[in-house]
C-alpha cells in the first residue's frame, strides 16, 4: 500500500484508535451503513483483526446497489455484519397512519420514519456494548464541524467514537483506491452520501456532499437523530 505521508499518518491514528477502543471499552460494536467511510473502517478492522463487532441497520428502503455492496462484502471479508431490521409492527402503524412516503410532508414525519427504521433497531443494536464506532467526519456537515473523536453518548448510555473525524473527502477515496475496497456503484452517480433510497438524491458539482440527503429540509435538521445530541438544559 503507497499512501501520502499525510494520510499515513491519519491511518496509523486511525489504527490506534480502533485498538485502544478494544483494549479500553470491549464489547463495542461499528455501525456500518456501507458509505465510503465505513467501508474505510470495514476493511481496516478486518485487515487488522480488530475485536469490534460490525453491525448494519437494513431499513427496509435501502437502494439495490446497497444491497450488492453488502452482499460483496460478505464475500470478501471473514468478520461478519450483523443485520438489524425495524419491528414489522412498528412500521406498518406508521405506513397505516401516514401512509408510505410521510416523511416528505414534515420534518416531524421524517424523523419519525426514521425513528421506527434506524433509531429503534440502533438501539438494539448497541444494547450492553460499551462503545460504539461510526464512520462520521467533520467534512460531512455543518451538523458535524465540531465532532471529537471520542465522546459520550449520553441519548445511548455508552462511548461513541469516530476514527476518521480528521480525514478528508480525498484521504477516503485515496485509501479505498490504494487498498482496492469494494464500495457502493452509487458514488460513481455522484451520490457522495447513501441513505435510504427515497431519502438520497445525486448531487452537482459544488454541492456539499450531505445536500443529495432529505434534500427538501434545511441543512441544520440534516440528521436522522442516530448521531443527534440532546440539548443541554
Amino acid at each position: 500500500m503507497s499512501l501520502s505521508a499525510a494520510l499515513q499518518a491519519k491511518l496509523d491514528n486511525t489504527i490506534t484508535v480502533l485498538k485502544s477502543i478494544t483494549d479500553d471499552y470491549s464489547p463495542a460494536t461499528f455501525a456500518n451503513s456501507f458509505g465510503a467511510e465505513d467501508m474505510v473502517l470495514t476493511d481496516l478492522i478486518n485487515q487488522y483483526d480488530v475485536d469490534i463487532e460490525i453491525f448494519s441497520l437494513d431499513t427496509g428502503r435501502l437502494p439495490a446497489e446497497t444491497y450488492q455492496l453488502m452482499q460483496e462484502v460478505s464475500r470478501r471479508y471473514s468478520k461478519p455484519v450483523i443485520t438489524y431490521f425495524p419491528n414489522t409492527e412498528s412500521v406498518e402503524n406508521y405506513i397505516r397512519s401516514n401512509g408510505p412516503n410521510a416523511f416528505y410532508d414534515s420534518v416531524e414525519l421524517r424523523k419519525g420514519c426514521c425513528f421506527v427504521r434506524k433509531i429503534e433497531p440502533l438501539r438494539r443494536a448497541i444494547a450492553n456494548k460499551k462503545a460504539w464506532v461510526t464512520g462520521l467526519r467533520r467534512e460531512q456537515a455543518v451538523t458535524r464541524a465540531d465532532l471529537p473523536i471520542s465522546e459520550w453518548d449520553a441519548d445511548n448510555g455508552l462511548q461513541k467514537f469516530s476514527p476518521l473525524v480528521e480525514w478528508s473527502e480525498d484521504d477516503v477515496w485515496e485509501y479505498l483506491r490504494e487498498q482496492k475496497v469494494p464500495y457502493n456503484e452509487l458514488h460513481d452517480k455522484h451520490y457522495p452520501s447513501i441513505g435510504c433510497a427515497p431519502c438520497t438524491r445525486a448531487v452537482s458539482a459544488g454541492e456539499d456532499v450531505r445536500a443529495g440527503r432529505w434534500w427538501w429540509e434545511n441543512p441544520e435538521s440534516k440528521e436522522c437523530g442516530l448521531h443527534s445530541k440532546t440539548p443541554s438544559s
